[in-house]
């Protein structure tokens, strides 16, 4: 079967794989050759590609899966190749983040801190498999 994850910028992967592994709004679920077809909206969340022996991971913050005849498409505003992740960056990110979120006295937006720190620990998980 065939995936490609596309952002508004670029076509972050476009390959043959065996597996889709990735993260829904319902919860994970996988795809194997001949599903049946599939539409799901994504959350953020590490999407695992198996090609072979070889497992890639991915970040993907959002977007749709769209799944029919063993052509799969991620539609999704960002995503990244684990290995490509600045790991300083995004454990900086991560930092900030949930000090912003503990600071009881300060006006924040609790929800845009909250989706920061998920994007920061779906960079490091994706980095950890690779």
């Amino acid at each position: 079967m065939h995936l490609k994850i596309i952002t508004h910028e670029k076509v972050v992967f476009d390959e043959d794989v065996d597996a889709i592994y990735t993260k829904g709004t319902d919860g994970e679920f996988g795809v194997l050759k001949n599903h049946v077809p599939l539409m799901a909206s994504l959350d953020i969340g590490v999407t695992k590609v198996i090609q072979g022996d070889r497992e890639k991971y991915f970040t993907t913050m959002g977007g749709v899966f769209q799944f029919k005849d063993d052509e799969a498409i991620i539609l999704t505003n960002t995503a990244e190749s684990g290995d490509e992740i600045d790991v300083t960056r995004a454990k900086a990110a991560l930092e900030r983040a949930q000090a912003r979120l503990a600071e009881t006295n300060a006006a924040i937006d609790a929800k845009r801190a909250e989706a920061a720190i998920a994007r920061a620990m779906a960079r490091l998980k994706a980095t950890l498999n690779n």
